[in-house]
């Protein structure tokens, strides 16, 4: 059985890197002054972070914004790292992404994420991200963020394959339903073991 599916979108953040936004907070917190329980609603549930992963502000006006908001003078370095320094891989993932890779299979990242983020991905903690994915869909530099429609569309142009040859796969249920709206034959991830079954019931030879 021959798929398809032409090119396969894989989301960042609890799919191929985990991580733990309550450390963020805590090192944060640790830097400007105050409690991660403050941070988390300053930055968090006050939408600032949304606007970011947007990119509506960039890295340094949120830096400038908390330095202000807690009157400290921070580095922007040591603010970009604090909050930046929140991600572990997981290997699973990562390893069945070397083998789509292996069998010629073209891959992206189609990822809610900010600018400092992920150029700490980018970097040596990370290299696979750009070995392996060559095209990013990212909500900072679409202007739009998952589940909106827009930004499937823009990943979809942006990797010149139609939406209904594009696969994708999303730990979070409202990503998963914007990308099947858009025509996408998106999966919710649960394992490694399960995103392989789901390929391999596609016909997809990796």
């Amino acid at each position: 059985m021959s798929s398809r599916i032409k090119f396969f979108y894989f989301d960042l953040g609890k799919v191929l890197l985990d991580f733990d936004h309550d450390i963020a907070c805590r090192q944060l917190a640790n830097i400007l002054g105050t409690t991660p329980e403050i941070i988390r609603q300053d930055v968090f549930h006050s939408g600032e972070q949304w606007k970011y992963e947007r990119g509506e502000i960039t890295t340094l006006d949120l830096h400038n914004w908390l330095c202000s908001r807690y009157e400290v003078e921070a580095k922007l370095e040591d603010i970009v790292h604090a909050a930046s320094s929140i991600f572990h891989p997981m290997p699973d993932t990562i390893e069945l992404a070397e083998q789509l890779h292996a069998a010629g299979h073209p891959l992206g990242i189609l990822s809610n994420t900010c600018d400092c983020h992920w150029e700490y991905c980018l970097g040596k903690p990370f290299p696979f991200l750009t070995k392996l994915f060559p095209v990013h869909a990212l909500s900072f530099r679409l202007g739009f963020m998952k589940p909106d429609l827009a930004i499937y569309r823009k990943a979809a142009e942006l990797c010149e394959v139609p939406p209904e040859n594009i696969f994708f796969v999303d730990d979070r249920q409202e990503n998963i339903d914007g990308a099947a709206n858009a025509g996408y034959d998106a999966v919710l991830f649960q394992s490694a073991a399960q995103l392989r079954q789901e390929l391999n019931s596609r016909g997809v030879r990796f």
